[in-house]
């Protein structure tokens, strides 16, 4: 039986999940921005990392994979990944921290090895080991995410942008729904995909909020010499302190790790965590730093556990939650998307992955 379904929130969250249900119910995506994935989608680092985010998250990531690497004529049958791999760094005094990193994945089939740091970074100063991962991947955001609106429309899903909600109430087993653009709407479901507004949008259902957090990320592009091989991996600290990654023309993507908790709206870098980027690159890498090309700044929301939160409301009849992914909301997408479609009885359970561990009521 098809249902109406209104989805909070048009990013890579809500537009998955649209794709996988748009079809056998009646969906409509409200976006309140004027476009859609414009705070976290459009912001990303744009990488797939099995290990990324840690043991609880990584089931979704690598339940991800298959589609991500093939994802069918339906999708356009072009991968989504670009080979990459991934280094973890750690200096050469340091005898534990790669080896407790590797034990946390124990049992998840995931590929590591131990190697000299140096063979995958030129430039290094002074003696590094390293942990290689290679099957992180660069994932196209911007055509994952185009690729899973495109199917939801084609299905049938509106999108409608400058359409933040305002409130809503449940009345007679459905939604009423009043927009910022004026209009209302009448739906049998709400589904909360809305980032780091969840849980407003969850109070304005009428929900108790979940503690989701947003916290500002930095991020710059550097030009830098000598140029960054196009071979270089994906550059990850083991103490959490930075990761670079190589971009086209030799330049870096360079991120100090930073997450400082902030209100949900448009984030800026702030200078202080650009100039702290560069001097923690500095100190492992003799590259000179040649220009700030850009700098931004993108939001990552979590609970307070650091997991998605995926399922119905333990409380409010027809409220379903899709948030709190946290920095993983790209590489985890499909995965997420399919465990949520299969909760709303629209598909299967994802393989590998334990819906439990999601809801909502655990907190």
């Amino acid at each position: 039986m098809s249902r109406r379904i209104a989805i909070v929130g048009a990013g890579m969250a809500g537009a998955s999940l649209a794709a996988l249900i748009a079809g056998q119910d009646a969906v409509v995506l409200l976006e309140a921005e004027a476009h859609p994935g414009f705070h976290a989608t459009g912001r990303s680092a744009a990488f797939w990392s099995e290990t990324y985010g840690g043991p609880g998250v990584q089931p979704l990531t690598s339940a991800s994979g298959p589609f991500l690497k093939d994802p069918g004529p339906e999708f356009g049958n072009m991968s989504f990944l670009s080979k990459r791999g991934e280094l973890m760094i750690a200096p050469a005094t340091d005898a534990t921290s790669l080896e407790a990193f590797a034990a946390r994945f124990e049992g998840s089939g995931i590929a590591m090895r131990r190697e000299d740091a140096a063979l995958r970074v030129p430039g290094l100063k002074g003696a590094w080991q390293g942990l290689w991962m290679p099957s992180c991947a660069d994932i196209d955001v911007a055509r994952l995410h185009g690729a899973f609106l495109t199917r939801a429309r084609r299905l049938g899903a509106v999108l409608r942008c400058d359409s933040a909600l305002l409130k809503a109430r449940r009345s007679g087993g459905a939604w009423q729904l009043r927009l910022a653009d004026g209009e209302t709407l009448t739906v049998d479901v709400l589904v909360n995909a809305a980032g780091a507004w969840a849980d407003r949008v969850a109070q304005l259902a009428g929900a108790e909020p979940v503690g989701i957090q947003p916290y500002r990320r930095t991020m710059v592009q550097l030009r830098v010499d000598p140029p960054a091989p196009a071979g270089l991996p994906v550059v990850m600290d083991a103490a959490g302190g930075f990761y670079f990654k190589p971009e086209p023309g030799g330049r870096v993507w360079l991120t100090p790790h930073d997450e400082t908790a902030v209100e949900a709206g448009d984030v800026a870098a702030e200078e202080i965590d650009v100039a702290l980027a560069i001097d923690r690159m500095q100190r492992v890498v003799d590259w000179r730093v040649e220009a700030v090309e850009r700098r931004w700044a993108g939001l990552r929301s979590f609970a307070p556990d650091r997991l998605p939160v995926y399922g119905w409301d333990p409380r409010i009849e027809g409220l379903f939650w899709c948030a709190g992914q946290g920095g993983f909301g790209i590489q985890t997408a499909p995965a997420g998307a399919a465990l949520c479609a299969a909760l709303l009885n629209r598909g299967q359970m994802p393989r590998g992955v334990d819906a439990d561990l999601y809801r909502p009521g655990r907190f």
